[in-house]
């Protein structure tokens, strides 16, 4: 069994019940993104590739606060993991106008980054692996601020509303003689939320009707 936060003070499936069920977040912001997609008719391969990554978050995390055993963990790192480097590669691709030579490095970089920050899980209650994403999120926010026609502000707001749901994380042992349900429940919340305002900003910053992801092609 592997007991990371709070909430679980013994074995069993429902031992994580908050932990568990706020996995609900990612799933209903993937159906909240799917629906935006389509009413903007910017349903493409890589947005629905997009989504079932968002969905998977969900459902993983689920599984590691039910089970807490070692696969059901993979079940959730990896397609948190997947989901970062199709945000950047998307959002690269699609808004910046990239192409792939450019981007290789710049995901390549941010994915070592991450398996450097992952190398201290002694650190920040395990978050440190959490900040590249929060600085890359940083970056993308303000180059959006200065580019996008629509919702500028949003991926600032997006990167907030992540420090808050990390700051949340990493403080759910320090607290847990304070309060015993922890906070780390707070994180999926707001982490739904995030993943929602992060697919919004780039869905809203598409153009319509194209149906090859990334080609431009009608």
């Amino acid at each position: 069994m592997i007991d990371n936060y709070c909430e679980r003070l013994e074995p069993g499936f429902w031992a994580e019940p908050l932990n568990a069920l706020t996995n609900l977040a990612f799933l209903i912001a993937a159906v909240a993104t799917w629906r935006l997609a389509v009413r903007h008719n910017v349903l493409t391969t890589d947005i629905v590739v997009l989504i079932g990554l968002i969905a998977a978050v969900g459902i993983g995390s689920g599984a590691f606060h039910t089970f807490a055993t070692y696969w059901a963990m993979l079940m959730d790192v990896i397609p948190i993991l997947l989901l970062q480097i199709a945000y950047l590669w998307i959002y690269g691709r699609r808004i910046v106008a990239l192409k792939p030579i450019q981007l290789q490095p710049l995901v390549g970089l941010f994915v070592v980054s991450i398996f450097i920050a992952g190398q201290f899980p002694h650190l920040l209650n395990g978050s440190l692996g959490y900040l590249p994403a929060l600085g890359a999120l940083l970056i993308i926010g303000i180059y959006h601020l200065g580019h996008a026609h629509a919702e500028p502000r949003l991926l600032l707001i997006a990167a907030t509303v992540f420090l808050v749901s990390l700051t949340l994380r990493t403080i759910d042992n320090a607290i847990c003689d304070y309060l015993t349900i922890g906070t780390h429940f707070f994180w999926h919340l707001f982490n739904g939320l995030l993943l929602y305002l992060i697919a919004r900003g780039l869905i809203m910053n598409l153009p319509t009707h194209q149906t090859l992801a990334g080609t431009g092609k009608p």
